[in-house]
């Protein structure tokens, strides 16, 4: 019961009211020890094929917005028509498998300190985060 109270205070500090639908949500986000990356549409699949519920698109859209916009949730644009999202929010790098469409963490250590060069007038870098889309080397193949 605690930890429905902790997503409702979750859920309210972020301005959407606390519904049954939206604690699931939080459960299936925020109850795992690893990093969680997914689509919309893969976190309403696994809501359906997990948890047996029914929670409408827009719920689920409705309630990642909101917490990517407050911070809890880290988007990630793959494409134009690709979206993840994250649950560490923490600066860091990512490998994208074209084959698989998986988003895997990449470790700071993995890569050397990006230096950048030019920056826009009169704003400042807040992070730079590396996105590495990888495929299948078909030629390295027996």
């Amino acid at each position: 019961m605690k930890k429905d109270c902790n997503f409702i205070n979750k859920l309210r500090e972020i301005g959407l009211r606390p519904t049954k639908q939206r604690v699931k949500i939080c459960e299936l986000l925020f109850l795992r020890e690893k990093t969680f990356h997914f689509t919309i549409n893969d976190l309403a699949k696994k809501i359906s094929d997990e948890m047996n519920e029914k929670i409408s698109l827009a719920t689920v859209y409705n309630t990642v917005h909101a917490f990517q916009k407050k911070g809890h949730l880290k988007e990630i644009a793959i494409n134009s028509d690709k979206t993840y999202y994250d649950t560490n929010t923490s600066v860091h790098h990512h490998f994208y498998d074209e084959d698989t469409h998986e988003l895997i963490d990449c470790s700071q250590n993995d890569i050397d300190t990006v230096n950048v060069k030019n920056n826009i007038t009169g704003k400042k870098i807040n992070s730079v985060e590396i996105l590495i889309k990888v495929a299948s080397d078909n030629q390295n193949q027996n």
